[in-house]
């Protein structure tokens, strides 16, 4: 910071200096602000609790002693090198979980127009009967002015044509002509909307009726392009651009597709039914003894999926949930 203070804004300054300006930004509000990584942005906020008179100072001494442990949920050795019992251990674990990791987080003002989803689609369950629109907002009709065409008209009747007479009938008539143009072009794209749309839903039927996860069928780019004959660039532009608004949420187009994967029995299943049971296996865990992949892909198995247990911690990544020892907790 002083090498950079010094070529790019010409401040000569020292390292004290910036240690001194750095520790006055540290007690700025909210605390931990100003940190050089996480582990001082905790003790931050600890050693701030402490000045308000809060009983923290062993979960200081864990943080500067037994950070990495900390992050590793390697709660044993925190609880020997500390010499606590259970309830201890628990309330210092409790004190350190309810600090903030990014205390600037919440400062800066959010445009909520960037938080909302406009769905692109609606599909509406009518007696077991979907029904698919498209939002009329995102496709506006569009006509020609009559203005335009009165004077197209107007120049028509006209006996005498003279050559600015001809140059303006010439103008209008591209004008109409280009406008006609992106009309059509407007109404081609919506039609291929829902083509598309009209294409994952029958396909997706027993999803939009019921809302279940696992009733989604196996589900790729090419099964939409087949349907729809449209290419496969065409139908990935779609899917990962567009939205739709179900009676259980609104989804992005591509939530839909998924690759395959039998059973014991032969049948084919969407991967997503797997995930979400595999999700649901881990949000029922006991907590205290979470369980591994390989006792989850035991328990897939039971159930009738063949499934190894690289698979299994693949699909656990790409839900974000950690490995069972992250996912251990203090009960």
């Amino acid at each position: 910071m002083v090498d950079d203070l010094a070529f790019r804004q010409n401040i000569e300054t020292s390292v004290e200096e910036v240690d001194d300006i750095i520790s006055k930004i540290q007690q700025f509000d909210p605390p931990g602000v100003g940190a050089r990584d996480l582990p001082e942005c905790l003790l931050l906020q600890l050693r701030r609790q402490k000045a308000e008179g809060k009983d923290v100072d062993i979960a200081i001494v864990a943080i500067e002693k037994y950070f990495d442990e900390f992050t590793k949920k390697h709660y044993e050795k925190i609880q020997r090198g500390l010499g606590l019992e259970d309830g201890e251990l628990k309330e210092v674990m409790q004190q350190i979980i309810r600090l903030n990791p990014k205390p600037g987080g919440n400062i800066g003002s959010v445009n909520k127009a960037e938080s909302y989803v406009v769905p692109d689609f609606f599909i509406l369950n009518n007696n077991s009967k979907l029904e698919l629109t498209l939002n009329s907002r995102n496709a506006p009709e569009l006509r020609i002015s009559e203005g335009y065409r009165d004077m197209m008209k107007e120049y028509s009747r006209g006996t005498k044509k003279d050559r600015q007479q001809k140059e303006a009938v010439l103008f209008i008539k591209q004008k109409i002509d280009a406008a006609k143009w992106f009309i059509d072009a407007i109404k081609q794209r919506q039609h291929t909307l829902l083509d598309t749309m009209g294409a994952i839903m029958s396909h997706q039927e027993e999803f939009f009726l019921t809302g279940d996860e696992t009733s989604l069928r196996p589900m790729i780019l090419k099964d939409i392009a087949e349907k729809t004959h449209l290419d496969i660039s065409t139908v990935s532009r779609v899917a990962n651009s567009k939205f739709v608004q179900t009676e259980f949420g609104t989804y992005r187009l591509k939530f839909f597709f998924s690759e395959s994967l039998s059973t014991d029995s032969g049948e084919e299943v969407s991967t997503r039914e797997v995930k979400k049971i595999l999700s649901d296996m881990i949000e029922s865990e006991s907590k205290r003894h979470p369980l591994s992949d390989e006792k989850l892909t035991e328990l897939l198995q039971e159930k009738g999926y063949n499934i190894a247990r690289r698979t299994v911690a693949k699909y656990r990544e790409q839900l974000n949930i950690p490995v069972a020892r992250l996912r251990k907790e203090l009960v």
